[in-house]
């Protein structure tokens, strides 16, 4: 019933027998970090059972199919293999979300649940984090679970690395630290040196892929690897008179929107061309809007800047905003983006572009701004076509990026022609006041985004 008899390799015997209360591990893949963790959780808790007492752990995983792996190939392997009597059920924790839990003779839980700050709220027990690394809003979850285990009980945290912007991160490096965690380190060379049989090249030949092999086997860092947009090129861009309304100096003006959907943010980016540089003029910035307010805040921002081009997120309840947007300021002045895979990669490259050459100029600072382009990572599937996507510790869904991305998309897109016939004083009034924010003709073709001439009629527009 002990640890002695079952087959262990050195390093998962190492943590499995670690007495520190806090301990992390950080283990290449297919090295039985979740089967040796499930472990420790399981012979504690029987420990407790023989000893009179009653103990309880919450396993949090990444997802639901995550804690469910846990408990099935884990918990209850684990609970059978040693001959102990135990109950399963499944119920829900809360709306929309279940839990695993098994219950053993004297009263002793082991729970399992997919990790969001809810679920790491409300309970006393020994807890154990699994792949915290690829935890969506780890920092949170983190806050919300500490104080829960802050009476003596356990807490053991596993996982593979996913870049540096996550709470795993700080445990594994953080030399504050040292001292109060326990930390274990298991890469694939370690592993197999101390047992474990794997092929070493079949596995790096099979991945084939350099960056992954590095992470899920070599336990690299490999965050400004795969960000888009690394922190020296998001810090080579920034200006102290960047993101400043009043800097505004009556250039034509380019608008990005990201739509806003239940907890995501709702993000409008305003950038102004002067000469061949992009300057961010305005951010503005909301959560749990609704629609009429975004379209009060479009409506100003309207006003208030020369505007050429408007991208606007179109997907999904996007479809309304756009159609309305069009309405109030023209469909040639404003563009429904549809999120599909390669778009957004156009739009990414878009922005990536405009920092590269150093033609954008953003806000020097703005820590929530960082983290929201920094927070997007490249991924090649399988079909070798790169994803983007953010790592899940970012204010909403890097939602900041996306409408940078559209703004710059806008004011890198093709030539609007534009034909009108001069209509004597009601022409004035059109350019004036009816689609083309202020500008005259004069301005549309200096600034290379447009002409116009001809014999367009002008009304709805």
């Amino acid at each position: 019933m002990d640890s002695s008899e079952i087959t262990l390799y050195p390093y998962q015997r190492a943590w499995l027998e670690d007495p520190a209360r806090f301990a992390v591990g950080m283990f290449a893949r297919q090295t039985g970090k979740t089967f040796t963790t499930t472990l420790a959780v399981v012979l504690d808790t029987v420990r407790a059972e023989l000893d009179g007492k009653r103990t309880r752990w919450i396993i949090l995983s990444r997802g639901e199919r995550q804690a469910r792996e846990a408990m099935e190939a884990g918990v209850k392997l684990h609970l059978a293999a040693i001959g102990t009597v135990f109950q399963a059920h499944e119920y829900e924790w809360e709306p929309g979300i279940n839990a695993l839990e098994v219950t053993l003779p004297g009263g002793s839980r082991i729970t399992a649940l997919p990790a969001n700050p809810d679920t790491a709220r409300g309970f006393s027990a020994n807890v154990m984090l699994d792949e915290f690394a690829f935890h969506a809003d780890s920092r949170k979850i983190w806050t919300a679970l500490f104080p829960v285990i802050s009476a003596g009980w356990k807490l053991r945290v596993v996982s593979t690395p996913n870049g540096k912007g996550n709470k795993f991160y700080e445990l594994m490096t953080d030399k504050a630290l040292d001292g109060i965690w326990s930390r274990h380190t298991v890469d694939i060379y370690q592993a197999v040196a101390d047992g474990l049989p794997r092929d070493i090249e079949a596995l790096r030949l099979g991945i084939n892929d350099p960056d992954a092999w590095a992470q899920e086997y070599e336990l690299k860092w490999l965050d400004e690897a795969s960000a888009w947009l690394p922190y020296e090129l998001i810090d080579g861009c920034e200006h102290a008179g960047a993101g400043l309304p009043d800097h505004y100096s009556g250039g034509p003006c380019f608008i990005g929107i990201d739509i806003a959907a239940r907890n995501d943010l709702f993000v409008i980016a305003v950038l102004e061309a002067v000469g061949d540089v992009l300057w961010c003029r305005e951010m503005i910035v909301r959560r749990r809007i609704k629609f009429a307010e975004q379209d009060v805040l479009l409506d100003e921002v309207m006003r208030r800047y020369r505007v050429v081009r408007v991208a606007m997120d179109q997907t999904g309840m996007g479809e309304k905003p756009v159609e309305d947007a069009q309405r109030r300021h023209g469909q040639l002045r404003v563009e429904g983006v549809l999120f599909s895979a390669a778009r957004k990669l156009d739009m990414a490259t878009a922005l990536k572009e405009r920092m590269e050459d150093h033609t954008l100029r953003l806000p020097m600072g703005d820590a929530l701004l960082r983290a929201d382009l920094h927070a997007i990572k490249k991924q090649v599937g399988v079909t070798g076509i790169p994803r983007l996507l953010a790592d899940g510790d970012t204010d909403g869904h890097a939602d900041r990026f996306w409408a940078l991305a559209l703004a710059c998309a806008a004011g890198s897109g093709p030539v609007v022609q534009i034909d009108f016939q001069s209509a004597g004083s009601r022409a004035g009034n059109i350019l004036g006041d009816a689609g083309l924010g202020g500008f005259s003709q004069a301005d549309i073709t200096r600034t290379g985004w447009g002409t116009v001439s001809g014999n367009h009629d002008f009304t709805g527009f």
